[in-house]
């Protein structure tokens, strides 16, 4: 069974992030965070925007592949912004229950789907994950407009104030009128 030991950044859906494919259309309904400013929270706030500035260009971590010197400055920037946060807890339902876009990825699974969507004529929309800690859950989704989606089941156990492990369950690809259904393998954190 294979162990993930990649580095994604996700943000919620609510937040509506810039879309790093531009011909998806975006969710009319999504909602605007809002912020309290402090010390610590403005030095987040100017490392998130540092963070979505480097990736901003990478085509979810396609381009990043190809220029090692550009990854690591990504990865510097999310251990900047791990040191930040490293006293806050992030594994409760309030916050990490939610639907998550990925914005850049190291993990070459989903980079080979993502850059291979036009096998299926299609391009890759939507890159997600849905966290239900309650329920012990969490999905990867990747959609392929207009019908298409790998969609990955995975159950999560709390490991610690920051971390969660999971194990993938189930995994299925699917278009309009057909559906694969395919060998889950992987654990991770």
């Amino acid at each position: 069974m294979a162990t993930c030991s990649c580095t994604c950044f996700f943000v919620p859906v609510s937040l509506n992030p810039p879309n790093p494919n531009p011909n998806f259309r975006k969710n009319p309904h999504s909602r605007i965070a809002k912020f309290t400013c402090s010390s610590t929270t403005t030095q987040s706030q100017l490392a998130k925007q540092d963070l979505l500035s480097l990736i901003a260009d990478q085509d979810r971590g396609l381009k990043t592949q190809k220029d090692p010197t550009k990854r690591s400055s990504i990865i510097e920037a999310i251990d900047a912004l791990a040191v930040l946060g490293r006293d806050t807890v992030t594994t409760t339902a309030d916050s990490l229950s939610a639907t998550w876009r990925l914005l850049w990825t190291t993990e070459k699974e989903q980079l080979f789907i993502i850059e291979k969507a036009y096998l299926f004529g299609t391009q890759t929309g939507d890159v997600l994950q849905v966290i239900d800690v309650d329920k012990r859950v969490l999905n990867n989704v990747i959609t392929f407009p207009p019908d298409g989606v790998f969609f990955v089941r995975s159950d999560i156990e709390i490991a610690s104030s920051q971390r969660v492990n999971f194990r993938f369950t189930s995994a299925v690809l699917r278009a309009k009128n057909w559906e694969i259904p395919l060998p889950p393998f992987g654990q991770g954190w």
